[in-house]
């Protein structure tokens, strides 16, 4: 569906996509790069203490220009003990437990001893074997999705001031639907994650993947000022109220930074709840950043993403401002961004924007955590009639802004040239103009 489409039902609820036609014009944007650092020795990156006696090594940081640059392919090798590689994925295997393992870890040159790996992602784990015929196999650890955390077992170790680093799962070759899909999140305005292209070797065997801040402590001090603490939506949980216990929240919701405490989220859910509509609508405002929020909304349906707030993975966090006392809603995982197909097989193939969502929720995702495409915020806040204005407007603002404007095309383009410049061994160009043509289609629709 291009165009000006008809008003879409998800999860019971009424939510317009209005598309406008995205014209591109000669506009020139300037698209910024993340990441300034210089070379750095790996003691001086890690902050560790090293004796005279130590093994140094110097890092080469490609460019000049810090791991965060997004202008080149990186590259991060990870080793491990093969006896404990083999208990990680069988622990996954039998109990869906994901247990850490100690790696060495090479990062751009700067070598990272007793390195935390552990395997990240729920839905984009499903199907792992250890049939070396599986879609997923255990045999090509280079395909998995990890996280990297570099001060698990010693404290302080970091690289450029990022300590966590996740190698996403993609059911494409190139992941350019997601890392697009950052850069644009980031030109909307909200809180995004920095990503690079990055050449990853596991234990000898190489791949193409993206690589991602996790939101941790340092990335809530860079790109969440105020930010006093942060709740991350699990898989399996959803936003209802459970009550005042912080215990009936385990496995729901997940802090990932601020102080323990419970009581901001469990305050809020019950807000969101037990409000009668009138003043669901007369003191949301108090409760949460309303206006971040439907441009949260505004942006993942833009970018076709249904995996979202209220899709099948639950994929959001709360970030919280005491001083403030608002909660905001913060945007994670676009790795199906641009109708991608979570079972592989690329993204886009022609889609049209919103397709990609009703797919999903025709292949049983949905949302929430539920499997129903609910979630109690974004529907009371798209059933109100003026927050669901403010939602059009943010909408149409985002199209202009993003994709009118030529600015969503150059930044492909950006991303596209470091891949056939520094890729071309790991991804055929072939593959990378046909992935960026199936983004690229949802700019002038």
């Amino acid at each position: 569906m291009g165009g000006l489409e008809a008003p879409g039902v998800i999860g019971g609820m009424m939510r317009r996509k209005r598309i406008a036609t995205a014209a591109l014009g000669s506009v020139a944007v300037v698209v910024l790069v993340a990441g300034c650092s210089s070379a750095v020795s790996t003691d001086a990156a890690t902050s560790v203490p090293t004796d005279a006696s130590s093994e140094v090594s110097t890092s080469v940081v490609v460019s000049g220009q810090g791991f965060w640059d997004q202008s080149v392919v990186h590259s991060l090798s990870i080793s491990y003990d093969q006896a404990d590689y083999d208990a990680l994925i069988a622990a996954y295997i039998d109990t869906g437990e994901k247990e850490w393992i100690e790696a060495t870890v090479v990062i751009d040159g700067a070598t990272f001893e007793d390195v935390g790996l552990k395997l990240k992602g729920n839905s984009s784990l499903k199907g792992l074997s250890t049939d070396a015929d599986a879609e997923l196999s255990s045999e090509n650890p280079e395909d998995l999705p990890w996280i990297i955390d570099l001060d698990k077992f010693v404290d302080g170790q970091e690289y450029e001031g990022s300590v966590e680093f996740v190698i996403r799962g993609n059911s494409s070759e190139t992941s350019l639907n997601e890392a697009v899909a950052l850069d644009l999140l980031e030109a909307s305005g909200l809180a995004a994650e920095q990503a690079v292209a990055t050449r990853v070797e596991v234990n000898g065997n190489e791949a193409l993947r993206l690589v991602v801040e996790n939101p941790d402590d340092s990335w809530v001090e860079r790109a969440l000022t105020g930010s006093t603490a942060l709740y991350k939506a699990e898989t399996g949980g959803d936003y209802s109220y459970r009550g005042d216990d912080p215990e009936s929240y385990t496995d729901v919701f997940d802090q990932e930074a601020g102080e323990d405490d419970l009581t901001p989220l469990i305050d809020f859910l019950q807000f969101i709840n037990e409000s009668d509509d009138a003043t669901f609508e007369a003191e949301l405002g108090q409760h949460l950043d309303v206006t971040s929020f439907a441009t949260y909304l505004a942006f993942q349906e833009l970018v076709d993403n249904f995996d979202d707030i209220d899709g099948p993975g639950n994929n959001s966090y709360l970030s919280y401002d005491a001083s403030t006392g608002l909660m905001t809603v913060v945007s994670w995982d676009l790795n199906l961004a641009f109708g991608a197909s979570p079972g592989g097989g690329g993204q886009g193939q022609a889609q049209g924007r919103g397709q990609g969502q009703a797919q999903g929720q025709a292949q049983g995702g949905g949302g929430g955590g539920r499997g129903g495409g609910s979630n109690v915020l974004s529907e009371r806040f798209l059933a109100n009639a003026s927050f669901a204005a403010l939602y059009q407007s943010e909408l149409d603002r985002l199209t202009q802004e993003l994709y009118t404007s030529g600015l969503a095309q150059n930044v492909l383009d950006s991303w596209t040239q470091t891949l056939e410049e520094g890729a071309s061994d790991l991804v055929s160009s072939d593959v990378v103009s046909s992935e960026a043509s199936s983004v690229a289609q949802y700019f002038d629709e």
